[in-house]
């Protein structure tokens, strides 16, 4: 039964004119990813973004076969297939509009960790970023985080291989399938991380990567992290497009600065003086910033006298709080509190020391019920 579904969840994904986006409308109206493809073509112009040609797309799709064979060679090749509603699926990126609806994934990390930091950088990293980034990944090492990167030549690689070299948990997010490795230089540095880590992508098995797989495969490192950090980079390239994404995500974003006329410090600098991204200045204050040192067994207890002091919509937060952490745009969506009056009621309960904001700028309780 789940790989029948599984089969429609994928099917979506191939039709032409259908993005994430439009494939979640789509299965938000018609309730299933499989319920898509058994609406008529009458019915599924009624649903809105879907137009004629669209839903002809749809309604004509055949090619059932090829998709049972990827599910075969997922099987074969010991690959999970997380569809976006599932649990297992990456939950910081599944609040993001754009998240793919279909993810696979080799490994034996957890993808919903509780803090989960991503490191870019150029491919042509320097001996600066190169020391920075093992001092900074030495210095994570005391705290529970998993480290994603996009498996690129450069820094990307500096970070895996540091994380495996302190047994950090460490996941690469790759613009192509599965089948192959980009670059060919890596395939050995991606075996290692199976084991304490993983391979994930939203491209079938024998995808190839071509140019315009690897930008969008940046949305997918910038939601899943609480926080982005970009070591090095030129005045373009990927890893300003991930930082992008990740502030629009309402990321926290930090960059690394260089000298002015440093060449692959460029972007990083100018990520700084655009207010783009907080500027790094050491890494013990970074980890400050970032907030590892949080931990849920170190939670206090509620007293009974703070318990009866809040108000209704304070309880009503705090409920929502109690089993994960929300920012302040998902917390309006489950209580319908004016913006301004939340933020104040949310400093308020900051103040109690009630909760407090991760990176990510997602609040979470200090507090337990």
């Amino acid at each position: 039964m789940k790989n029948s579904e599984l089969m429609y969840q994928i099917a979506i994904t191939k039709i032409d004119g259908v993005g994430p986006n439009l494939a979640k409308n789509l299965i938000a109206y018609c309730g299933s990813a499989s319920a898509v493809f058994k609406q008529k073509k009458s019915e599924l112009k009624k649903i809105p973004g879907i137009g004629t040609v669209t839903a002809a797309s749809i309604s004509k799709f055949q090619d059932f076969k090829a998709i049972e064979q990827e599910i075969e060679l997922l099987s074969k090749n010991k690959i999970q297939a997380y569809f976006y509603l599932d649990k297992e699926y990456p939950q910081r990126l599944k609040h993001c509009d754009d998240c793919p609806l279909v993810l696979f994934y080799k490994g034996n990390s957890n993808l919903n960790s509780e803090k989960v930091i991503s490191i870019v950088g150029t491919r042509k990293s320097t001996y600066y970023g190169k020391q920075f980034t093992e001092e900074l990944i030495q210095t994570l090492k005391n705290y529970d985080v998993t480290v994603v990167s996009g498996l690129a030549s450069g820094t990307d690689t500096n970070a895996h291989k540091s994380c495996l070299k302190l047994q950090i948990p460490t996941i690469g997010v790759l613009g192509h399938g599965l089948a192959t490795i980009y670059p060919s230089s890596n395939y050995k540095l991606s075996e290692e991380m199976l084991e304490n880590g993983g391979l994930l992508t939203e491209y079938c098995y024998h995808t190839p990567g071509t140019k315009e797989n690897f930008p969008k495969r940046n949305r997918i490192v910038a939601g899943m992290c609480d926080a982005l950090i970009v070591v090095e980079s030129g005045v373009k390239g990927g890893s300003l497009i991930t930082a992008d994404l990740a502030n629009q995500y309402n990321r926290d974003v930090y960059a690394l600065p260089g000298k002015i006329n440093d060449l692959w410090s460029t972007g990083c600098n100018r990520l700084i003086h655009k207010n783009q991204a907080a500027i790094i200045t050491d890494i013990e204050g970074l980890i400050a910033d970032l907030n590892l040192g949080t931990n849920n067994k170190n939670k206090l207890s509620f007293s009974p006298n703070l318990f009866h002091s809040l108000n209704e919509r304070e309880m009503e937060i705090i409920k929502h709080l109690k089993n994960e952490k929300l920012t302040i745009d998902q917390i309006y969506y489950l209580t319908n509190i004016e913006l301004n009056q939340l933020a104040f009621i949310l400093l308020n309960l900051e103040l109690k020391n009630i909760l407090t904001v991760l990176p990510g700028k997602q609040f979470t309780l200090l507090q337990s019920m």
